[in-house]
C-alpha cells in the first residue's frame, strides 16, 4: 500500500533543478518498456530522458512534476 497526503502550498519538483528537488521516486519493473511508456504517457505523464539500446529504462514525470522510472525486467 501507498499512501499520500496533501500539503498547501505545494511547490512541484522541476526536472534537474536541486532547487526544487524529488519528493519520492518509483522504478515500478515493466515487461515490455515501450508499452509501458505508450500506457503511462496516455495517462499524462512526461518523457524526460528516454533509454537507448544498451540502458533498460526511461525517466518519466508524473503531470504534478514527479519523477518515475520504468525499469525493464
Amino acid at each position: 500500500m501507498l499512501a499520500f497526503q496533501r500539503v498547501e502550498n505545494h511547490r512541484p519538483p522541476r526536472w534537474a533543478d536541486p532547487a526544487r528537488p524529488q519528493q519520492f521516486h518509483l522504478d515500478p519493473e515493466v515487461a515490455d518498456l515501450d508499452r509501458a511508456q505508450e500506457e503511462v504517457l496516455a495517462l499524462g505523464a512526461s518523457l524526460l530522458d528516454e533509454s537507448d539500446e544498451q540502458r533498460s529504462w526511461r525517466v518519466f514525470a508524473d503531470p504534478a512534476g514527479h519523477r518515475f522510472c520504468l525499469v525493464r525486467h
